[in-house]
């Protein structure tokens, strides 16, 4: 969100309509590009001959045998998917940080091709292979993920340039486990055995809904495979993950196995896993059935300096913004910034009091545009949720907000928020505030953070703002600013499994409040009417009404204050009224 301490600038640059239709037409072209031979039949043909003929795949020898332009990349020791490095290249200006290699390849050969992958938009490819040169991409994830493609070389080709690279303007992107499958081309491989059966299967905290998984790391593995019944339900890049998606008062059976490049260990002893019975939870408090919810600032950005006392009635959430990162990784603090008029911590807690007896839910939310809290390790989970709850004890917050704007590890950050709610009891109130990008797909950090916790979510509260344009449900593209913008990108989040209740329209209060995508309040009172009731909608009519959608959020009650309320009093009012 543009929430930024006074004095930074307030509008935060998107990729926006380039990237969403120049991402489709891109991926378009390496679907034209495919090669000759298929990767799964390179795959299939495999024999014993075959190798990694890519040198240092997995960075353990810095970037020996691989050349960054411009000196972009580096060996870095976390995150790392399989041993103790990974590459980390940062494009800048004109330099999309290549990093790139040649391998020594046999004529007429074909090769699989892999990498693993996480951060912003990174792309593995192939060229100079004699045939057609092949590419893949991924616009970024928080998590691992594995690209993969296959190639074949010309009859005379015995070299071939690999590269990975990232998007001109983005953020650093990292690899690791890099694989080129195929004939020895002369310049042999690095050695590379089938890992060991992973030992240690054990169940952590069962819901009824999900269970946490882990076991004892395999060091030549590069990921695991996670089975339920037999059948393979999960991929991880470390030695723990939650499973969702189960069925209370069920009992499962699961296994894991090892891979990297050589192949797959035999699958481990199996764990069996009973879940409990539902227990209704995140009911959000007292948050009603439909609700507003307003970000209050903990700073003096130009807008209107309120207390929390000042905030509007209207709003049934407060989110207050934000807590602060310490020295110890996931660890939070809140820290009363004096600008905004307290004459003591005292006082402000006193404000918390009186709206939560007025039936209203005061929360804190954490990151922000400018966030640096990073939740990416079991001890780092564990900081997030102590620390938070310290400070719902302290100061008398109802919750949390999510709103981590530089990334987001779904295991861990699922596994903070279990935490928490295991100490805080049902009445947590959990929201979150991905950016549209984060929304686009289930597979995407957030999305899956979401769905991970269903059970214990309040609200995601999507910024639908500072967005440039983008995919709704229906495949079509949509530019912000109007009402197909926010129902056809609500759409995906309905249809996606989310629970209408958990889906709410984030807008700034006014045009000050974002860079781009203000809407006037008349225009999120028709998205609201679409949704809820198939009325005022645009050119998108979603296939059906989803009456318990649960509201609308905006950036911020300050700005909404500084327009003389306008916003509330038009939105809060429909919000209200909804089915």
């Amino acid at each position: 969100m543009d929430r930024v301490r006074k004095g930074r600038p307030g509008v935060r640059q998107r990729i926006g309509a380039a990237i969403a239709v120049g991402a489709a037409a891109a991926l378009a072209v390496t679907g034209l590009a495919a090669p000759a031979q298929s990767a799964d039949a390179g795959a299939a043909g495999a024999k014993a001959a075959d190798v990694n003929v890519a040198k240092n795949a997995g960075f353990e020898s810095d970037l020996s045998n691989w050349t960054c332009t411009a000196n972009s990349g580096a060996a870095v020791s976390s995150p790392v998917h399989g041993g103790t490095k990974a590459l980390r290249a940062t494009p800048s200006g004109q330099n999309n940080a290549e990093c790139s290699q040649i391998v020594s390849v046999k004529p007429n050969s074909t090769y699989k091709m892999s990498s693993w992958v996480q951060g912003s938009y990174a792309y593995l490819g192939a060229r100079g292979t004699g045939t057609t040169d092949v590419s893949t991409w991924t616009p970024g994830n928080s998590a691992w993920q594995q690209l993969s493609t296959s190639f074949t070389t010309g009859a005379n080709t015995t070299s071939v340039t690999v590269y990975t690279h990232g998007w001109y303007g983005q953020s650093a992107y990292y690899v690791d486990d890099v694989s080129v499958l195929g004939p020895d081309g002369g310049g042999g491989t690095d050695p590379v055995e089938i890992p060991a059966v992973p030992a240690g299967l054990k169940a952590g905290t069962t819901t009824s809904t999900s269970v946490d998984l882990s076991w004892t790391p395999v060091s030549t593995a590069t990921g695991y495979t996670i089975y339920r019944d037999g059948t393979k339900v999960a991929s991880a890049g470390g030695a723990s993950t939650t499973i969702t998606g189960l069925t209370p008062e069920t009992t499962y059976n699961f296994q894991v196995s090892a891979t990297n490049a050589a192949g797959e260990s035999a699958k481990s002893t199996a764990v069996s896993v009973r879940t409990p019975k539902g227990s209704g939870g995140g009911d959000g408090g007292t948050v009603p059935k439909h609700a507003l919810t307003g970000y209050w600032q903990n700073f003096d950005n130009g807008a209107t300096v309120q207390k929390l006392r000042d905030v509007s009635s209207q709003y049934d959430i407060i989110a207050v913004s934000f807590a602060d990162a310490t020295a110890t990784p996931g660890q939070i603090t809140f820290n009363l910034d004096p600008a905004v008029g307290y004459s003591s911590t005292a006082d402000f807690k006193a404000d918390i009091a009186a709206k939560r007896a007025a039936g209203k839910s005061v929360i804190l939310s954490v990151g922000g545009e400018k966030g640096t809290i990073s939740v990416n390790s079991d001890a780092s989970a564990t900081a997030f949720a102590n620390s938070a709850y310290a400070l719902m004890q302290e100061y008398g917050f109802d919750g949390v907000d999510i709103d981590l704007e530089n990334g987001l590890n779904p295991t861990y950050m699922t596994k903070a928020l279990r935490q928490l709610s295991a100490k805080a009891g049902s009445k947590m109130v959990l929201t979150m505030a991905p950016q549209t990008i984060d929304m686009q797909s289930t597979s995407g950090g957030y999305f899956q953070t979401a769905l991970n916790v269903k059970d214990i979510l309040t609200v995601v509260n999507m910024q639908y703002y500072n967005s440039g344009s983008m995919l709704g449900c229906d495949g079509k593209v949509y530019s912000q600013g109007s009402v197909d913008f926010l129902t056809a990108l609500a759409c995906i989040q309905l249809e996606g499994g989310l629970d209408p209740s958990q889906v709410g329209i984030g807008v700034p209060a006014s045009t000050r409040g974002a860079g781009s995508g203000y809407v006037a309040p008349s225009v999120v009172n028709n998205a609201l009417d679409c949704l809820t009731r198939g009325t005022g909608c645009g050119s998108f009519k979603p296939s059906k009404t989803y009456p318990e959608l649960r509201g609308a959020m905006t950036w911020s009650t300050n700005w909404d204050a500084t327009a003389g309320s306008t916003w509330s009093n038009s939105v809060g009012p429909k919000v209200h009224s909804l089915p």
